[in-house]
C-alpha cells in the first residue's frame, strides 16, 4: 500500500516530486501546480469563446450557419489530442517565442492555448443546446416590454439556460485536468513545482503515462506512484463534478 510507506502528510506537503530517484521525494503539489496551471490557462480561453459563440448560434446566426457550424464544431471536438500536442509544439511555440524570446520549447502556456481551442467544441455545443432549449416565450417576454436581441439573450436566456450552461463548463474544466497527449508533448514532463505557465512542468496525467510505459517493478512504491496520482486526479473531477451538480441544482431552483 502506497500510502504505508509514503505518509498522507509528506505526499501533500513535500515540495519536490521525485519518485524514481534514490532520494525519493513524493510531493503531489508539484504535480498539481502544473495540472492546475495548464487548466487555467485552457479554461481561460474555452469558456469565454465557448460562451460566446453559443450566445451567437442560439440567439443571432442564420438557420444556414448554424447548420454548418454546430456540425463542424462538433467535428473539432473528434481531432486527436496527439494532433494537437504536435501542433502546440512545433507551431504554436514558436510564435510565441517570437512574443517572449525567453520562452524554453517545452511550456505551460503553449500547451494550455491549444488545450483550450480543444475545449472550445465541448463548451459551446453544449451551451448552445441548453439555450436552445429555453421557451420561445421567454424571448417573447423579454421582446414586449421593449428588450433588445442582445439583452435578451444575456439578461433572459443565459440565466435562464445556466443550469445546462454550467454543466458544459464543468465538462470543460474536467476535459482540461484530465487532459493526458498535449502536455505530454508539448509541456515538457520535467516535476516543477511552479505556477508560472511560461515554465515547462509535469502534470499528474503526463506523469502517469511517463511511468506506465517504463520498467518500474510492479508492487514497488515507484509504481505505486501513478495510483497515488490517479486517486488525486479522481478526487479532484469528483469535487468539480459535485460542484457542478450543486449550481445546477441551484440555478434550475432559480430559474
Amino acid at each position: 500500500m502506497f500510502f504505508q510507506a509514503v505518509p498522507l502528510a509528506r505526499f501533500l506537503t513535500d515540495t519536490q516530486w521525485t519518485p524514481l530517484f534514490d532520494d525519493a521525494h513524493f510531493g503531489i503539489m508539484v504535480l498539481l501546480s502544473g495540472t492546475l496551471t495548464s487548466s487555467l490557462v485552457a479554461l481561460a480561453i474555452a469558456i469565454p469563446l465557448g460562451t460566446v459563440i453559443a450566445i451567437y448560434l442560439s440567439e443571432f446566426a442564420p438557420f444556414k450557419l448554424r447548420e454548418i457550424a454546430k456540425p463542424f464544431l462538433e467535428l473539432l471536438g473528434g481531432v486527436p489530442t496527439i494532433v494537437y500536442g504536435y501542433f502546440a509544439l512545433l507551431f504554436v511555440t514558436p510564435l510565441l517565442q517570437k512574443l517572449y524570446p525567453d520562452l524554453p520549447g517545452f511550456n505551460l502556456l503553449s500547451a494550455g492555448l491549444v488545450m483550450g481551442v480543444m475545449i472550445i467544441p465541448y463548451v459551446a455545443s453544449i451551451s448552445e443546446d441548453a439555450m436552445r432549449a429555453v421557451p420561445m416565450a421567454l424571448r417573447e417576454g423579454s421582446y414586449a416590454v421593449g428588450a433588445t436581441r442582445l439583452q435578451t439573450s444575456l439578461r433572459v436566456v443565459f440565466p435562464a439556460a445556466f443550469s445546462g450552461v454550467a454543466a458544459a463548463y464543468i465538462l470543460g474544466i474536467s476535459r482540461a485536468v484530465g487532459e493526458t497527449m498535449i502536455l505530454a508533448v508539448s509541456a515538457g514532463m520535467q516535476p516543477n513545482l511552479t505556477f508560472n505557465p511560461l515554465e515547462p512542468a509535469a502534470t499528474i496525467t503526463a506523469y502517469i503515462v511517463q511511468v506506465a510505459l517504463g520498467d518500474l517493478p510492479h508492487g514497488s512504491v515507484g509504481y505505486q506512484t501513478i495510483f497515488a496520482a490517479g486517486l488525486s486526479l479522481m478526487l479532484i473531477t469528483l469535487v468539480f463534478n459535485i460542484a457542478g451538480h450543486v449550481l445546477r441544482k441551484r440555478f434550475r431552483e432559480a430559474y
